[in-house]
This record gives C-alpha cells, sequence and structure tokens, in this order.
C-alpha cells in the first residue's frame, strides 16, 4: 500500500521573497569587497610595466637550434603491450562483473514474480515485509555494483599511472637526452607537414616501452 507523506505547506511567495533577500545580501557583499580590493590595488605602491620588465632577460629560443619531437600519446596506449594487457585485465573484471550482475538480475526476476503469485496468499503484513525485502536486495545489489565497478576503474587508473612513473616517464627523459630535444609535444594537439623528417618519435616509444616492460600486473578492485 501506498504510504502518505505530510509535510508543512510553505507559502512559495514567502520562500521567493527570502531567497531573493539572501541573494540580494550576497551580491551586496560581493560588491562591497570587491570595491574595496580594488581600492587596494589602486592606492598600493608597485613597480611600473618598465621597472617590472627589467627582471625579464631578453634570452629567447632559437630557431635554428630547436629541436623538437612529437609524441601520440593515444597510439602508446593502443599499441604498447604492457597498456594492452592492463586492459585485457580490466575487461575480465568488467566481464566477470557483468556475469553476476545477469545471473543476481535472474535471481530477483524469479523472486518478483513469486511475490506478485502471493499476493492473494499472504496477509497484508507479511507480503509488505517481503516487498520491503526485495527492495532492500535491489538497492544493495546497485550499491555493490557500483562500488565494484568503481574499483575496478580505481586498480586500473592506478596501474597505468605505474607504468607511466616507472617506465614511460624515464624512458622519454632518456630519448630527450639522447635526441638532444628541445622539445616534446603531444601530438594529439600538433599539426605536422608532411616535409616534417623524424619528427614523429611515437614508434620509438613504444618499441623502447615493450622492452623494458610487456606485462603490469593490475591490484586485484574491491569485492572481487
Amino acid at each position: 500500500m501506498a504510504n502518505k507523506n505530510t509535510s508543512a505547506t510553505v507559502n512559495p511567495a514567502a520562500k521567493n521573497y527570502a531567497k531573493i533577500g539572501i541573494i540580494a545580501a550576497i551580491v551586496v557583499a560581493v560588491a562591497a569587497a570587491g570595491f574595496f580590493a580594488v581600492r587596494a590595488i589602486n592606492h598600493r605602491g608597485g613597480a611600473s610595466v618598465e621597472q617590472s620588465l627589467a627582471a625579464v632577460s631578453a634570452d629567447a629560443a632559437n630557431g635554428a637550434a630547436l629541436r623538437i619531437a612529437v609524441i601520440r600519446m593515444d597510439a602508446i596506449q593502443g599499441e604498447a603491450a604492457a597498456l594492452k594487457d592492463l586492459r585485457k585485465q580490466k575487461e575480465s573484471y568488467e566481464s566477470k562483473l557483468r556475469d553476476e550482475l545477469t545471473r543476481d538480475q535472474k535471481a530477483l526476476e524469479k523472486e518478483k514474480a513469486e511475490i506478485e503469485k502471493s499476493q492473494d496468499v499472504l496477509s497484508r503484513d507479511a507480503l509488505q515485509r517481503r516487498v520491503v525485502d526485495y527492495q532492500n536486495r535491489v538497492t544493495k545489489l546497485q550499491r555493490d555494483l557500483t562500488e565494484r565497478a568503481q574499483s575496478i576503474e580505481v586498480a586500473f587508473q592506478n596501474a597505468l599511472n605505474e607504468v607511466q612513473a616507472k617506465h614511460l616517464d624515464p624512458l622519454i627523459e632518456g630519448i630527450i637526452a639522447k635526441k638532444n630535444l628541445s622539445l616534446v609535444i603531444d601530438g594529439r594537439f600538433a599539426r605536422v607537414g608532411n616535409d616534417a623528417q623524424n619528427l614523429d618519435i611515437t614508434d620509438e616509444v613504444i618499441s623502447a616501452l615493450n622492452k623494458k616492460v610487456s606485462n603490469v600486473k593490475m591490484a586485484t578492485p574491491k569485492g572481487f
């Protein structure tokens, strides 16, 4: 049976007035704070633009001496052996979770059908208790599945961070030193002309990473 909820009646106009009053007070307070901040800035002594620029040197990167490379991080994530292995581990846990979900859903559907059949047999209180128990089980299942799905993602991201910190970053730093590079750009945000030679070093990074590490054990997610 549906439960009747009771609540106090509040005048909408009074609620709106109170809300507007609070917002107005906040706006006034912020405006006042901004006014005093501007006054403080205007009256505070400081160096002029020319004086401030005296601390900046005239040195800049020389285009002829710059050595630039591009790394496509999306390609590394998709092709490096260790990262492929990590994705397989993640997919394995996700597949197991889907299988458990399918099994639990079938069990709940069966119980729901039994509850519907017993409506004319059970007393009102007994039926209500069984419905509440069923709803609690559904809620618990949803919560458990959400937490376990999140734990898979956390374990996967932690493993990715480990690969980057322990393996990928040191390799990239070593390549920068070996090639005497001035700048390395993420290729996802770069536009490269056809005549650029030896600019994209993604394949070299992947090859070096595969030699250094081919698989990384993903920590067992919570709930598995």
